[in-house]
């Protein structure tokens, strides 16, 4: 980025300070009003159920509309609660956990399922399996974040069985001339400073300008882990006609941890120093909080990327109620990880009488080139006399993917002590990579038809539809650098889905909805840009859920509430042959069953509460590994029963003071197929005090963890290892508007 977040930040102050200026009096006041009406208005529906749920339909339905579950999480509820990152956003939707796994970022669990099933998208489009492109971004590019439960193949294309996440970045507005700001310090050495401008040119012309930079010694208080995320977006609106918007958008991020958190290892409790009791394991491996602040990574570990996106989008509203959009995505990104993946406790020796730790190391890259175009009409009318919306279109997209990847056996590093680690320096030499040294290099094509249609059988009676048809072409060629000579594998798959949705609500009062849904989905047995030849000759897996509930605002909207019940079930996973256990096959399956709940109520203009919870009962229903291991009725793998939060905000009579109490619940997960290792459930508690120096300028002291809980996040590559959520902290934060 030749133009650092911060230098720009400044620069961009300088230059809309003096824009503003010109703005005095009428125009300031009128921003004032404007500003305090919005607050006066608190009594709004808080879910925002009659607001257009744009990633859950391309029909213009609002969340009510919409037969699924549809949750928005915007920057004013990021900035109240205190969400910094992907990750930390992710973690705040109801039901679902997010762990910053190394080789995959922020990655999610949502309704029992995780991985290739939560497809994360950017702006709308899916550039990828999350698990390749998701990084723990600056969440203060987010205009918002819109997520849709259960399968949203129908939408977005294989992967989104469990649902999809959609990162909508900020954009330009006509509404008026301002700067955004946010400066925060705090435990751990964490800073961030952050700025936006959004500037109407003309009638005709809006530029919308965002940089942002975190750093920190580490978010989790894990030695030799700083942390660096920088974010760069800009977007322009050309409004020429009433009826006519052209955006032109890019993006830019950029990341870098240093010796990256692989979480804690396991040991045996006979060495534990302080061993904890929020593991239970077959083995008597225990977590010793002796090892908290612990990194086995050797000198010169790291991840990064480096992305860039480039946007535009064409929306032409045309007569007797026809609509045309089109979009155009360019994407690229450079990614590294060079890491130490496996650190496995040995038992003590004369040499390590308090046992080590035998550590694995890989370095894998991508170079990751993607572009998609995507048209879609829409008409708003009349079918037979009752009110009818359709929507048409057809997505191309191409991906050229290569990937380096060398992983060493554990001879390549010395082995440690887990409690006076001397961790070495990581090998640079190809020759120590002697477990692997392979190249993928994948170009991926994809066709897509769909259409939706919404049909009104009586005001308050709506029928959904939706069908999508996937033309899949994947080209795989696999280099095996230490064959002698050198082996090429290649591999050119096809596969066709076919997606649907079926739903319907009904409006049982102008404020209550109920509603019903149907869906498929596809999901690949692995990663398709990295996955083996012989995976390669698997076909899809398939999808199916069932999803129920109801939407409701009272009266005076002071309640807003949204509940569901759910089942979804994934055939043709992976599995062993019963009688064969050496063959992988595929004929396994996964299911998940469950319920929801989101609601938030204005008590009276002093009280706010909220909760969101989600509950899930999820199986492998048919499961064989390796060896023959039976799994089936087992859970799968960093999968809550329950996992909810709640909040309740104060604001003081008299004073611009208010105070703002979180809860954080997540019960215990397994972190094996085999159920063997389970880590127990944890609840933590934030709480923030707010002071409002001006109409615009909000200063907020905050707290996370305020008990100190130790506990375990997520679980990583190896089912021995633990992320530790980062213990108790402080921030102090300034947000202003000018």
């Amino acid at each position: 980025m030749p133009l650092t977040p911060i230098a720009f930040a400044v620069t961009l102050l300088l230059l809309s300070t003096g824009a503003l200026a010109d703005d005095a009096s009428p125009n300031a006041t009128s921003n004032a009003a404007s500003l305090d009406r919005v607050e006066i208005s608190g009594q709004r529906d808080r879910l925002r159920l009659d607001d257009t749920a744009t990633t859950a339909s391309r029909l213009g339905l609002t969340t009510r509309e919409t037969p699924a579950t549809v949750q928005t999480l915007t920057q004013d509820d990021l900035q109240v609660r205190g969400l910094r990152t992907a990750r930390e956003t992710f973690a705040e939707i109801p039901g679902a956990i997010a762990g910053n796994v190394p080789g995959n970022p922020a990655a999610v669990m949502m309704r029992g399922f995780s991985g290739n099933a939560v497809s994360i998208l950017q702006d709308g489009v899916r550039v990828s399996t999350s698990t390749i492109v998701q990084r723990d971004t600056n969440s203060w590019h987010f205009d918002r974040i819109d997520v849709i439960k259960g399968p949203a193949s129908v939408l977005f294309g294989e992967g989104a069985l469990a649902g999809a996440i959609n990162k909508v970045t900020r954009k330009p507005s006509f509404d008026d001339r301002h700067v955004d700001a946010l400066l925060s310090a705090g435990s751990f050495g964490t800073r961030t400073l952050a700025v936006g401008a959004n500037l109407p040119m003309s009638d005709q012309w809006a530029v919308r300008v965002d940089a942002s930079e975190l750093t920190s010694d580490s978010l989790y208080d894990v030695e030799r882990n700083r942390t660096r995320s920088r974010g760069l977006t800009a977007s322009a609106l050309f409004k020429p006609h009433a009826d006519l918007r052209v955006l032109l958008a890019v993006d830019h991020y950029a990341d870098r941890y240093d010796g990256t958190y692989q979480g804690v290892p396991l040991v045996q409790a006979a060495v534990a120093k302080d061993p904890s009791s929020i593991l239970r394991s077959a083995n008597g491996l225990v977590i010793d909080k002796a090892l908290r602040h612990r990194n086995y990574n050797p000198d010169g570990a790291y991840s990064s990327a480096d992305d860039t996106t480039w946007r535009s989008r064409i929306d032409w509203q045309l007569n007797a109620g026809w609509a045309l959009s089109a979009d155009l995505t360019a994407y690229t990104a450079e990614r590294a990880f060079v890491l130490s993946d496996t650190q496995t406790f040995v038992a003590p020796t004369t040499a390590f009488p308090n046992g080590s730790l035998a550590r694995t190391v890989q370095r894998f890259y991508h170079d990751h080139q993607f572009w998609n175009a995507r048209a879609a009409a829409v008409h708003h009318g009349e079918l037979g006399g009752l009110r009818h919306r359709f929507t048409a279109g057809a997505e191309v997209n191409h991906t050229d993917f290569a990937s380096l990847r060398q992983s060493s056996a554990t001879s390549a590093l010395a082995a440690v002590d887990p409690y006076a680690p001397i961790v070495g320096s990581f090998p640079t030499a190809d020759s120590s990579y002697t477990a692997g040294n392979v190249n993928f290099d994948s170009r991926l094509k994809t066709t897509s038809l769909f259409v939706e249609d919404a049909l009104n059988l009586t005001p308050d009676w709506l029928l959904v539809a939706g069908l999508r048809h996937d033309d899949i072409d994947l080209e795989r060629r696999v280099t095996n650098f230490n064959a002698t000579p050198n082996t090429v594998q290649t591999a050119r798959p096809r596969y066709r889905p076919l997606s649907w949705r079926l739903g319907s609500t009904y409006a049982l009062a102008p404020s209550t909805t109920v509603y019903a849904q149907v869906t498929s989905g596809a999901v690949p047995v692995s990663t398709l840009l990295v996955q083996s030849i012989t995976n390669a000759g698997f076909k899809l897996t398939r999808g199916r859920s069932a999803e129920t509930g109801v939407k409701l605002t009272s009266a005076d909207h002071r309640l807003s509430l949204t509940g569901a019940l759910f089942y979804i079930r994934q055939d043709d996973i992976l599995t062993r042959d019963p009688a064969n256990p050496s063959q992988t096959v595929q004929g396994g399956s996964q299911s998940s069953r469950g319920g929801e709940l989101n609601a938030v109520a204005t008590l009276s203009p002093a009280w706010t509460v909220g909760l969101g919870v989600g509950m899930v009962d999820a199986v492998y229903d048919r499961l064989i590994e390796a060896g023959g291991a039976v799994r089936t009725g087992n859970r799968p793998i960093n999968t809550p029963v329950t996992a909810g939060n709640g909040f309740v905000t104060y604001a003081v009579p008299g004073v611009p003071v208010s105070v703002s109490a979180f809860v954080h619940h997540v019960s215990g997960f397994y972190t094996d197929t085999a159920n063997s290792i389970r880590v127990a459930g944890h609840t933590t508690m934030d709480a923030a005090v707010a002071w409002k120096l001006s109409s615009a300028t909000t200063l907020t002291l905050r707290g996370r963890n305020l008990t100190n809980a130790f506990y375990g996040e997520y679980s990583g590559y190896p089912t021995t290892n633990i992320y530790l959520g980062a213990p108790r902290s402080v921030e102090l934060s300034l947000l202003a508007r000018f």
